[in-house]
C-alpha cells in the first residue's frame, strides 16, 4: 500500500465520519441531549479539517475551473451510473433505500447542471450572478433564486426549502 493509497482511505473514512457525527449530533439534539449534539458537531468539524488535509496532500483542490470539472464528472457518474442500479437493487429488494437513491438520481442530476452553469460562468472570468441558494432537506434538490412552489423531486412544500448561505 503506497502513503496514496493511504491519504486516499484517511480521506474517505474522515469524510464519513463527520456526516456520520452530523447525523449523531442531528439524533441527540432530537433526543434531548444539546451538549452531546454539540461534541458531535465539533468532532465532525475537526474530521472535516481532518479530510481536506488529506484531500490537499492528494493535491485533490485545483483550480476552481478544474474543480467544477471535477464536480460535473462526480455529478454525472452518481446520476447516470452508481445510482440506477443501487436503485434497482433497492426497489427489487423492496428496501427502503429505494426512496432516497431514487431521490439522489434526480437530485445529482440537478447538481451536474448547476454545476454546468458555474463552470460556464467562470470560462468567461464571472461568477455566478445568482446569490440565493435554496436545498431541500429531503431530496437534496437545489434551486437558485427562490426554490419552488412544490420541490419537483420530492414534493416538498416551498416553506420547507433552506436558504443556504
Amino acid at each position: 500500500m503506497s502513503v496514496i493509497d493511504d491519504l486516499k482511505e484517511a480521506f474517505a473514512g474522515e469524510s464519513q465520519a463527520n456526516q456520520k457525527y452530523r447525523a449523531f449530533a442531528k439524533k441527540a439534539e432530537q433526543d434531548g441531549f444539546p451538549n452531546v449534539a454539540h461534541l458531535f458537531r465539533t468532532t465532525a468539524e475537526a474530521e472535516r479539517i481532518h479530510a481536506e488535509g488529506h484531500l490537499k496532500a492528494l493535491e485533490g483542490i485545483a483550480s476552481t475551473s478544474q474543480n467544477l470539472q471535477g464536480a460535473i464528472d462526480g455529478e454525472t457518474y452518481e446520476y447516470t451510473k452508481m445510482y440506477p442500479p443501487m436503485l434497482e437493487h433497492a426497489l427489487a429488494e423492496g428496501h427502503r433505500a429505494k426512496t432516497m437513491f431514487g431521490f439522489a438520481v434526480k437530485a445529482e442530476a440537478v447538481h451536474a447542471k448547476l454545476y454546468k452553469l458555474a463552470s460556464e460562468a467562470v470560462a468567461q472570468g464571472k461568477d455566478l450572478s445568482e446569490m440565493r441558494f435554496y436545498l431541500c432537506p429531503f431530496c437534496g434538490n437545489i434551486e437558485f433564486g427562490n426554490p419552488p412552489e412544490s420541490c419537483p423531486i420530492c414534493g416538498a412544500k416551498k416553506e420547507k426549502f433552506v436558504e443556504v448561505a
